[in-house]
């Protein structure tokens, strides 16, 4: 995009200030200009401004979304889109604020730095006429152009080449406080080499998210829990450091894997804790099953047939985890991983590990869980307590979505009486949870506790993975209950 020297000196010009608007979304739409057929500025060294504006773009995405705020983009790939259509998408997404990213040109080869284009009402154009609402707008997309560039200059180091009124026409036609940030000059050798730069586009996100962070702040913790029925239950145990979000997001309709439920589980009931009061260092946990009873023991729980993700190498507080989906086809068969000897047996008087759970200090090796992964001392203790041993292939799937008839069991096997249950022997009031059902013990007893509950009055689901919101609220019902 090519811009005057005359216009460059604008920005230097005082406009009148107007008392600002609240505006209660928190969706930003970021506009990635040029695109298809349209390659914007070509820079000296060869580089399309299309490509740039995409890759900044979808970093600041990234860097929005991490930090609490929706994010629509007008597009996401190499394509074109006209102007009118950049405006349509913005408003029907009903946003706060507008952005579009940009890489400027100017004739002259020595003209470089940031600048930031906003629509103002004190300098019209009629030959170029704003939409009524932006017109009204300017004094705030004049405050959003000032801050993004702030922190633009102050990540970047680029030159600082001001705010600039404008009448180019994404900014204009809106409905919602509207910039067009010119990241820098791709006619100007050393701005364009800067660009070329992976790490320098990132620092140019992060300064235009921080920006927006600065201009339209998340005035609560977890936004996207703002309308939720699990708020209040996911705060509680924020407070009681049980849960974390990521960042300022807890995504409560996301699935749960075992690994995050067994770090939430590991919270509450401190198994390291447990095998010290356990304190048996010669004998451990031996092995007491029958071969009938580890023949079954080698049985895999219900589980999603897809593979786990590799683990990561540091721990989130609540990593990203699969989306929500349907129960596996494998949901009747026998459980290991939460060991059957504890929660498929009623006729057990006690549980006791499994035969494959190795003694204190003696780790036990599975082919997806490496020293390296976030939870693997999670894992072991709670392989050491006998609370799961894996599966028969070697595996024990710690980024796997967990189901609800899982957690269920779970949590029954590391209460303190779990084992002093006796068999049970009342109704079967979900219809998908008969009494056959391998985990029909801990559901109706929890649900006689109230501690769990059905999705509905009469179902359990005991297959559908567990989201976020139900772990918080299954997890603030137990720490509520009488013990």
């Amino acid at each position: 995009m090519r811009t005057g020297l005359l216009s460059l000196l604008l920005a230097a010009i005082a406009l009148l200030a107007v008392p600002a608007q609240t505006f209660s979304a928190k969706t930003v739409v970021v506009d990635a200009g040029h695109g298809g057929q349209d390659p914007g500025a070509i820079g000296v060294n060869g580089l399309y401004e299309k490509s740039v504006n995409l890759d900044v773009a979808q970093k600041l995405k990234e860097q929005l979304i991490q930090r609490g705020y929706e994010v629509v983009m007008t597009r996401t790939a190499d394509e074109y889109l006209s102007l009118a259509q950049r405006v349509e998408q913005t408003n029907a997404a009903q946003p706060s604020l507008f952005v579009s990213v940009h890489a400027n040109s100017h004739p002259n080869p020595n003209v470089s730095g940031s600048l930031v284009l906003y629509y103002d009402s004190d300098y019209p154009q009629d030959s170029y006429p704003a939409s009524e609402a932006m017109a009204k707008l300017s004094p705030e997309s004049k405050k959003l152009a000032n801050l993004v560039l702030k922190n633009i200059i102050s990540e970047t180091g680029f030159a600082d080449k001001g705010i600039v009124p404008s009448a180019a026409y994404v900014i204009r036609m809106g409905q919602v406080p509207s910039i067009l940030v010119e990241t820098a000059f791709l006619s100007h050798s050393g701005d364009a080499a800067r660009l070329s730069d992976s790490p320098v586009r990132q620092k140019l996100a992060d300064g235009i998210a921080k920006g927006i962070a600065a201009y339209l702040p998340l005035p609560d913790l977890f936004p996207d829990l703002a309308d939720h029925w699990a708020r209040e239950a996911v705060l509680r145990l924020k407070d009681k450091g049980l849960v974390e979000g990521i960042f300022n997001r807890y995504e409560p309709d996301r699935a749960v894997t075992r690994a995050e439920w067994l770090a939430l589980s590991d919270r509450l009931f401190k198994f390291a804790d447990r095998l010290h009061a356990a304190d048996a260092p010669d004998t451990g946990y031996p092995d007491t099953t029958t071969p009938k009873e580890q023949k079954k023991a080698e049985t895999s729980l219900p589980t999603d047939q897809t593979e786990a993700a590799q683990a990561p190498s540091s721990p989130p507080e609540l990593p990203e985890s699969a989306s929500q989906g349907q129960a596996s086809p494998l949901a009747q068969t026998p459980p290991t991983w939460a060991n059957r000897s504890a929660v498929q047996s009623e006729t057990t008087a006690a549980p006791k590990p499994a035969s494959r759970t190795p003694s204190p200090g003696q780790p036990q090796s599975f082919k997806d869980l490496p020293k390296s992964h976030w939870a693997y001392e999670t894992f072991q203790n709670a392989v050491r307590l006998g609370y799961m041993n894996g599966y028969e292939d070697g595996t024990i799937r710690p980024d796997q979505p967990i189901t609800r008839g899982e957690v269920t069991a779970l949590l029954e096997r590391m209460t303190a009486d779990a084992g002093n249950s006796p068999p049970w022997t009342g109704p079967a009031d979900f219809t998908d949870v008969p009494l056959k059902h391998w985990a029909s013990g801990p559901i109706y007893r929890m649900k006689q506790q109230g501690i769990i509950t059905g999705v509905t009055d009469k179902t359990f689901a005991p297959d559908k993975k567990m989201t976020r919101a139900e772990m918080a609220a299954l997890m603030d019902r137990y720490v509520a209950a009488p013990k």
